[in-house]
């Protein structure tokens, strides 16, 4: 069988971070950390745990369906109870790595436009900037809004996911303009504040309005990663590092299944996962909202 570029540049990643963290865990073992480190694993209910099951499970969907892993974490967070504030900047900061790694994969694939990337990354930082400033005051002061604000924005995409396994394809069309800047504004603002939805917002948009699929998803991939790491940097001057224990997990999880998540995306039945993703976030959605507003 032979291995794709982007696969094979996947496994390398992982296995050097097992390389990492085997050097990381054999440390704390001779030194005498050891109950220490499960003792603060342990805290918070073993969120961690719970959050790499997150990680590994957001990295399957998005492996095989090109978007989902922030729908996917923020409904689960919410649905947790886990303030917005926080839930966004986990999100990002785990998958500043996460979608620095499909960057780099699509670079190398020569999946990118760079003048497409320019016009999305320009705004799209703009947005993310200020969709992270909104969300760390209004996700600390009024969280049981936002909370709710986020939850039906979930509950749009659980039924846009869902709605995407009964489409029809469509037949080749002349390129419709696209406003490339407000599409980046509002992408990356939405991204930021909700905690994930620029892939179904742009690339999907890119998608619909002809762009070349494999331009349109490298290039929105490229520039969701500087987003995202805006957004983590934003987080982290306005709120510091809070609930790492969640970004480690989703980190872990994220990472270890990646490799893997890109050899099953030819094999997995992506329709019935639309189906079940898009039933999935509805359902949690419509929970965390009915536990908001009761």
């Amino acid at each position: 069988m032979v291995i794709s570029r982007k696969v094979q540049l996947r496994l390398n990643v992982f296995f050097v971070t097992v390389i990492i963290l085997s050097i990381l865990v054999f440390s704390m073992y001779e030194l005498g950390y050891w109950d220490e480190l499960f003792t603060v694993l342990a805290k918070d209910n073993y969120i961690f745990y719970w959050m790499m099951l997150v990680g590994v499970f957001a990295e399957i969907v998005a492996g095989s369906m090109g978007m989902g892993y922030g729908v996917i974490c923020t409904t689960t967070l919410l649905f947790l109870n886990i303030p917005p504030h926080i839930v966004s900047a986990s999100i990002h900061s785990a998958e500043s790595f996460t979608t620095a790694a499909g960057s780099i994969s699509h670079i190398k694939l020569k999946n990118v436009s760079k003048s497409l990337v320019k016009k999305l990354a320009i705004p799209a930082v703009i947005g993310a900037v200020i969709g992270a400033l909104c969300l760390t005051y209004l996700g600390e002061y009024y969280a049981k809004i936002t909370k709710t604000i986020i939850a039906f924005y979930t509950l749009y995409l659980g039924f846009q996911i869902l709605s995407n396994a009964f489409k029809k394809k469509q037949s080749k069309s002349l390129k419709r303009k696209t406003n490339l800047t407000r599409l980046g504004v509002i992408g990356g603002f939405i991204d930021s504040f909700a905690g994930g939805g620029w892939g179904p917002l742009v690339t999907g948009t890119l998608i619909k309005n002809s762009f070349t699929p494999r331009f349109a998803v490298g290039s929105s991939t490229v520039a969701k990663f500087i987003l995202t790491l805006t957004a983590a940097v934003t987080f982290f001057f306005t709120l510091g590092i809070q609930h790492w224990n969640i970004i480690l997990g989703l980190l872990l999880g994220g990472i270890v299944t990646a490799p893997f998540s890109a050899m099953l995306t030819a094999r997995l039945p992506v329709k019935s996962m639309f189906v079940v993703i898009g039933l999935l976030v509805i359902v949690m959605s419509s929970i965390t909202i009915y536990k908001s507003v009761f």
